[in-house]
């Protein structure tokens, strides 16, 4: 018999597997004797000594803080690996399973409009059988605009979609496509037929059905011009139709629309009878989904949102595998699903497959990335070290999940009672579950349980059930996709990585200081959340998994404590070098090597995976600034608002990042220049810790030239020179720039940054003299 070609294969890269390993033991050495040199001062003589313990504490503390979040990081470095997929050993499109994709949108003022429709109906033109694909779009914002907007964008697919399939498109996102200096345009790109087929898609794309009678006389006159003038002012008069609806929805004071916290539920099927079929093209089933909200009952963010959806598309399509994806995270190319199906297909792989994860990437990076928006470290580093272990953490968005894998153990339930208390009371979602995500007997798209699905999008449908505790995704935290998938670990299921060459999608970063340092707060509340709960990831997943696996998840949910350290650093050896005691060993010292190695191995090793990973070494220096400058704002602010709610003073909240395009922020950022027009919250600690390190380092060389013990404090001379140089462009912008991203020399601002570092100055001064 002959034996089946593998649908995909796994490469671990030997060498670098063994220049991790020996890192790891070089540097945990030199940590050793590190901890050694502190700990042999507390057996020494008080009175001979020469250094206050207060500061040698804190130091000490730093230290072994910064040293706990580096064990637990070399837990990604240990068995990194790499995977290659083959789509073309799939079965043929006949045998291939249904897919359900699901769009999360929940604010249109902060998420356009515009952008949600070019995901939409980039996820319609996957390359897969449009009768096995079926596409839901959440709309927690209970807003007419994106429903009237998928009105007009399932209109227009059926010209999209057809067109992408004649001339096999590669990038399928109607903006991203029309908006390329260099057109992808498949095998077809010289031919005069395609050329005339695209310029009638694009002038289909931007307006609306009646006016394509109109269109299509102007082509026959053949004059470019009146046809890109036309375009131009139909395009305009569509975004301002947009807008008059947000404004007339905001003045109304109706709460149902864009305020969405008061409405009920709302699903409809987007059909276009008149249009279905053009070149015999089978279009997508495309269901908008507006679950119940009620002021009095929690909603539970994006967790809740996607958990109604896999209630109401278990009745109607009830794929059993799904693809999740945020409003602005296009599909840039359209082999993803069949690429995933390498994964879940698999023989060996899928029985504890639960989902295949790709990278996030975005196509508005500049070449800088001075925001390090693309999280280099996470998806080339981590995400791939996590993959030779039991696979990468669920990432929010662009991954394709098994839907039994969140059904938690209802396979265990005997009865339709136990059933009905675990899963909720839906006689027709029990029916799901029981055809083991199967939709053979559903007919979608026909006549639909309307009432069962109100029920299933109702708010009040999962009280007294496990739903978002052992079912779908879980709460308790603004970080739901990490959350899940260390439960989804815990319990024996397994995911993998999938990184091709070509980005499978692609979506907007933030490209300004405010929404970075906004996103990163609620992103580490998030993450320490889980931290300090009973899911804490060195409790509970040691019990339930590798320890090595554990440890990442520990790294990730523990990474906000940088904070603690990076404040500490950052003021206590530069109070120390004014006063002249010394924290570190002298050069002379045989130890002074030990702190050297330790900080060169560290830059070392960082240099060699941004370089490895295609960056440069500007981007090397990027990556520490952004990690200090997140360390002391969103880290800080992040461990507060985690605390703060584990001690019930604070509810959960959520903010949707904006997405909303600035020219002026874009320019900014594409000239490399930090835009600095956030909240004093956050400049005023930049600000303050910068004069304490300036200050401190003037005031240290003056002392060291007088005195000249500069072997002494060399090493403290040295950490403000480091953290001031880095971290130059916040300089810049308070003092030499004067367009409109520099700091405002406010005097809220100046008064506050002055009274921070004063505070800390003279109270820690006085401590550290003392104790």
């Amino acid at each position: 018999m002959e034996e089946t070609l593998p649908l995909s294969l796994v490469h671990v890269n030997k060498s670098l597997v063994f220049t991790n390993r020996l890192h790891m033991l070089l540097h945990f050495t030199a940590l050793c004797f590190l901890v050694y040199y502190r700990l042999r001062f507390f057996f020494q003589d008080p009175q001979s000594r020469g250094t206050p313990l207060f500061p040698w504490l804190l130091v000490f503390a730093s230290e072994i803080i910064l040293s706990f979040i580096w064990i637990l990081e070399q837990a990604f470095r240990w068995q990194p690996i790499s995977r290659t997929v083959f789509p073309e050993r799939l079965p043929e499109d006949d045998k291939l399973p249904p897919l359900d994709v699901f769009i999360c949108t929940a604010d249109p003022t902060k998420e356009p409009t515009l952008d949600v429709m070019n995901t939409l109906l980039s996820a319609m033109a996957l390359d897969y059988p449009p009768e096995k694909l079926h596409v839901y779009v959440s709309d927690d914002g209970g807003s007419p605009v994106t429903l009237n907007a998928m009105r007009e964008a399932r209109k227009f697919a059926s010209w999209w979609l057809p067109f992408c399939i004649r001339y096999r498109i590669e990038c399928r996102c109607p903006k991203a496509y029309f908006s390329a200096s260099e057109n992808d345009d498949g095998d077809f790109g010289g031919s005069v037929e395609f050329l005339a087929d695209k310029k009638m898609i694009k002038v289909e794309w931007w307006i609306p059905y009646e006016m394509k009678l109109i269109f299509s006389e102007i082509l026959d006159l053949g004059s470019n011009k009146l046809i890109v003038k036309f375009l131009q002012e139909k395009y305009e008069a569509f975004k301002e139709d947009i807008r008059r609806v947000i404004e007339d929805q905001s003045n109304s004071g109706d709460t149902t629309g864009i305020m969405g916290q008061n409405h009920p539920p709302v699903i409809e099927v987007i059909q276009d009878n008149s249009r279905d079929e053009i070149e015999q093209v089978k279009l997508p089933f495309l269901v908008y989904v507006s679950r119940e909200k009620k002021p009095s009952h929690p909603h539970h963010f994006k967790a809740g949102a996607l958990n109604a959806l896999y209630r109401v598309s278990a009745v109607i399509s009830n794929a059993p595998y799904t693809l999740v994806l945020d409003c602005d995270m296009f599909c840039n190319a359209p082999a993803s699903a069949r690429q995933a199906l390498c994964f879940h297909l698999h023989p060996k792989i899928s029985p504890s497959l639960a989902f295949v994860q790709f990278p996030q990437k975005y196509h508005n990076i500049s070449k800088n990335d001075i925001y390090d928006s693309q999280h280099r470290s996470a998806y080339k580093v981590l995400w791939q070290g996590m993959d030779g272990l039991k696979g990468p953490v669920l990432s929010g968005t662009g991954f394709y999940i098994k839907r039994e894998s969140l059904y938690g153990n209802y396979k265990t339930k005997d009865t339709d009672l136990e059933l009905q208390q675990y899963v909720g009371a839906s006689n027709e979602f029990i029916k799901s579950l029981k055809q083991n995500c199967t939709p053979d007997s559903i007919t979608v798209g026909h006549t639909l349980p309307e009432e069962e699905i109100s029920l299933l999008a109702s708010c009040n449908y999962e009280i007294g059930t496990k739903w978002g505790k052992e079912v779908g995704f879980l709460y308790g935290t603004v970080c739901e996709d990490v959350h899940t998938g260390f439960i989804l670990n815990c319990n024996g299921w397994n995911s993998v990585l999938c990184d091709p060459p070509q980005p499978q999608f692609l979506g907007s970063s933030t490209t300004n200081l405010n929404d970075l340092l906004v996103q990163g707060t609620r992103w580490y509340s998030g993450l320490l959340d889980i931290g300090l709960s009973r899911f804490c990831p060195l409790i509970c997943g040691p019990l339930r998994m590798s320890l090595l696996q554990s440890l990442c998840y520990a790294q990730l949910t523990y990474f906000p404590l940088y904070c603690l350290p990076l404040w500490c650093l950052a003021i206590v050896p530069q109070l120390c070098l004014v006063d002249g005691i010394p924290l570190y060993p002298k050069v002379s010292d045989p130890f002074f090597f030990i702190f050297l190695f330790i900080l060169v191995s560290a830059l070392t090793k960082h240099l060699v995976e941004v370089l490895s990973t295609g960056g440069t070494f500007r981007k090397w220096i990027v990556e520490q600034r952004i990690w200090m400058i997140r360390s002391i704002t969103s880290h800080s602010y992040g461990c507060l608002d985690a605390l703060l709610k584990k001690f019930g003073l604070r509810e959960a909240s959520f903010l949707p990042t904006n997405k909303v395009e600035d020219d002026e922020q874009t320019r900014l950022y594409q000239m490399d220049k930090y835009d600095f027009r956030t909240s004093n919250m956050f400049l005023v600690p930049m600000v303050a810790l910068l004069t304490i390190n300036i200050s401190c380092f003037i005031g240290g060389i003056y002392r060291v030239l007088s005195v000249g013990d500069w072997d002494k404090m060399f090493i403290q001379l040295f950490l403000p020179a480091y953290i001031t140089v880095v971290n130059y462009p916040i300089i810049e912008g308070l003092v030499i720039r004067k367009d409109v991203g520099r700091i405002y020399p406010s005097l809220a601002l100046v008064v506050t940054s002055n009274i921070l570092a004063t505070t800390i100055t003279s109270t820690l001064y006085s401590l550290l003299r003392k104790v």
